[in-house]
C-alpha cells in the first residue's frame, strides 16, 4: 500500500474490508463518502485526513445543529478511516477520544401490560390509505410481530414472504446485526395471525415483501415510525419528543423485560435461560442479553432481591446499555 493512495480509494478498501468480516457498514459508507467529497471541496488535493479537514467537518456539523449522538456518528467513521490509513504507512490524524460531547444515554421505556394493549388496540383500528394500500392490514401485524418475537424493527420491516413458515410458525432472520442469520419461532396465536395475515395479501402485486410499503416497496423506517406516533397518541401515551421516546425499539426491549419477568414469577433458573434468550434476540454477547436483568429490576422492583440472587448483583446499570446498541 503506498502512502499516496487517494481517499477514495481508502475508502472503498475500508469498506470492503470490514464487510468481509461481517459488518453491513452502509451507514458508515455514506458518511464517508460525504467526507471525501467535503474534503475535495474544502481541502483540494489533500489526499488524508488531517486536522484541519476533520476539525472543519466536526464545524461543519455543529454549524448545521446536529445533536451529540449524530456528531458522533459523523466522527466515527473518520476516525475508523484514519486509523485505517495509519495501519498502512499514511500519516493520518485521528480525533481524539474525549473531544466530543457523548450523548445522553437513552433508558429504554418499558411498556405496561395497558400500554401494550392500548397501543395494538389502536393499530387494529388503522385505516385503509390509497397511497398504501396494505397499511391497514400491515400495522396490527407489524407491531405485533415486533413485540412478540422482541425484533429490531428492520428485521421485521424487511421480511420476505418466503422468510415467513406461516405453517411451521417459524421467521427467518436474514443478515440481521453483524451480519448473521437466525431462525425465531412464533407463539400460536401469532402464527395464526400472520397465516390469516398472509391470506389476505397472498396474490396481491407488491408482495416482493411480507410487509409491503408504497408502490410495493419495503417499509421504510420513516413510515414505521410516522404510524407508530399516531398509534402512541391515539393511544394516549405520552411521548417526549425526539430521541426521548417511547421508541419502536422499546417494544423489543419490554419483549426481554416480560420474558425475565415471567421466568421469574415461574420460579425458573433465570440464569440458565439467558443464553436461550439471547440466541432467540440475536445478541452478539451474554452481557448484552444480562443487561435486561438490571432493566427488568428497575421496571419491577418488587423483583429486585431475586435479580440479585441470579446475577449476584453484577450486571451494569441500565445506563450503560448494551454495548451494541441492541
Amino acid at each position: 500500500m503506498t502512502p499516496d493512495i487517494a481517499l477514495a480509494d481508502a475508502i472503498t478498501a475500508l469498506v470492503a474490508q470490514k464487510r468481509a468480516v461481517g459488518y453491513k457498514y452502509a451507514a458508515e459508507e455514506r458518511v464517508l463518502d460525504r467526507f471525501e467529497a467535503f474534503c475535495r471541496g474544502e481541502f483540494p488535493g489533500v489526499g488524508t485526513v488531517t486536522q484541519a479537514s476533520v476539525e472543519a467537518w466536526v464545524a461543519s456539523a455543529r454549524r448545521r445543529g446536529v445533536k451529540p449522538a449524530t456528531l458522533q456518528n459523523l466522527a466515527s467513521p473518520v476516525r475508523e478511516l484514519a486509523r485505517w490509513l495509519g495501519r498502512r504507512g499514511v500519516e493520518a490524524y485521528i480525533l481524539p477520544g474525549g473531544v466530543l460531547a457523548r450523548p445522553a444515554r437513552y433508558v429504554p421505556h418499558i411498556y405496561t401490560d395497558g400500554e401494550l394493549a392500548a397501543l395494538f388496540a389502536r393499530t387494529d383500528r388503522c385505516r385503509y390509505c390509497s397511497e398504501v394500500p396494505f397499511r391497514h392490514l400491515v400495522m396490527p401485524v407489524l407491531f405485533r410481530t415486533i413485540y412478540a418475537c422482541g425484533l429490531r424493527c428492520s428485521e421485521a420491516r424487511l421480511l420476505r414472504p418466503d422468510d415467513v413458515d406461516t405453517d411451521a410458525g417459524v421467521l427467518q432472520i436474514r443478515d440481521a446485526k453483524g451480519g448473521k442469520d437466525r431462525q425465531v419461532p412464533v407463539s400460536e396465536p401469532l402464527r395464526v395471525r400472520l397465516a390469516d395475515y398472509h391470506a389476505q395479501v397472498d396474490g396481491r402485486p407488491g408482495r416482493d415483501w411480507f410487509f409491503p410499503g408504497r408502490a410495493g416497496l419495503a417499509l421504510t423506517l420513516g413510515n414505521v415510525e410516522k404510524n407508530f406516533r399516531r398509534f402512541l397518541w391515539q393511544a394516549r401515551i405520552s411521548h417526549g419528543g425526539p430521541g426521548r421516546g417511547p421508541r419502536v425499539h422499546d417494544l423489543r426491549h419490554t419483549f426481554a423485560v416480560n420474558n425475565l419477568r415471567l421466568w421469574f414469577a415461574q420460579g425458573q433458573d433465570v440464569g440458565a435461560l439467558l443464553p436461550v434468550l439471547q440466541t432467540y434476540m440475536g445478541h452478539s454477547s451474554l452481557g448484552d442479553t444480562a443487561y435486561y436483568l438490571r432493566l427488568t429490576a428497575e421496571s419491577y422492583p418488587d423483583i429486585t432481591a431475586r435479580v440479585q440472587q441470579a446475577t449476584g448483583d453484577v450486571v451494569a446499570p441500565i445506563t450503560a446499555g448494551p454495548s451494541h446498541g441492541d
